[in-house]
C-alpha cells in the first residue's frame, strides 16, 4: 500500500466542478450568464435582438406591417367665424379700395391712348360735329372735351368716390356679420391639411 499523506491531488483529469465552484443547477433562477453591457449582443443572437421576458429589447427596429397604409392622410378641422372686427375690416377695405381706384385712372389712361392713336377721336369727332353742326358754327368738338386731363380728372373723382363707398359698407358690413352671426352662429368653414 502506497502513503499518499503530504501529496497534493491531482486536477489535471477531472472534468468536474472545482471546490467551491457552484454548477448552473445549483444557481438560482437557471443557467448563470455574465452580465452583458448595454447594446452588446444577447447570449443566442444579436445586438438588441433578443427578447428579454417576451418584449422587444431597447435597440429593436420596428418595421411596418405587410400592408400598412402609406398614403398621407387628410386632417380637417370645422370652424366657425363667429365674429368679425369692424377696424380691421376698415382697414383692410380701404387699403383695396386704394388699390382699385388706382388701376381704375391707369386703365382709363392706357384705354385714352389706345383709343387715341386708333383714331376713334377724331372720327367720331368729325362725325359729331358734321351732324351738329351749321353754317354759323363748327357743332360740338368731342376731342376737346374728351381730352386726357379731363378723363383722368373725371375718373379721380369716380376713384375717390369709390374708395369711400367701399370702405363704408365693408365696415357697415362687418356690423350686420356680427348681428347676424350672435342670432345663427356665423359661418362655418371645413379646413383640410395634407401631411
Amino acid at each position: 500500500m502506497t502513503d499518499t499523506r503530504g501529496q497534493q491531488p491531482s486536477y489535471e483529469s477531472y472534468s468536474g466542478p472545482l471546490p467551491g465552484e457552484r454548477t448552473g443547477a445549483q444557481q438560482p433562477g437557471g443557467p448563470y450568464h455574465p452580465p452583458q453591457a448595454y447594446g452588446a449582443p444577447a447570449p443566442g443572437g444579436q445586438a438588441g435582438g433578443g427578447t428579454l421576458g417576451g418584449q422587444t429589447g431597447a435597440g429593436a427596429v420596428r418595421r411596418p406591417r405587410t400592408g400598412a397604409r402609406t398614403t398621407p392622410r387628410t386632417r380637417k378641422a370645422r370652424l366657425r367665424v363667429a365674429k368679425a372686427d369692424p377696424w380691421s375690416v376698415m382697414k383692410v377695405s380701404f387699403l383695396l379700395s386704394i388699390a382699385l381706384g388706382i388701376c381704375t385712372v391707369v386703365a382709363a389712361a392706357v384705354l385714352w391712348m389706345v383709343m387715341d392713336a386708333m383714331g376713334v377721336f377724331s372720327t367720331v369727332g368729325g362725325t359729331i360735329s358734321e351732324a351738329t353742326g351749321s353754317n354759323e358754327s363748327n357743332g360740338f368738338d368731342l376731342q376737346s372735351f374728351l381730352s386726357l386731363p379731363r378723363v383722368l380728372m373725371f375718373t379721380s373723382v369716380i376713384a375717390v368716390i369709390d374708395v369711400v363707398l367701399m370702405t363704408a359698407l365693408a365696415t357697415l358690413g362687418a356690423f350686420i356679420y356680427n348681428l347676424s352671426a350672435g342670432f345663427v352662429g356665423g359661418v362655418e368653414l371645413t379646413l383640410a391639411e395634407d401631411e
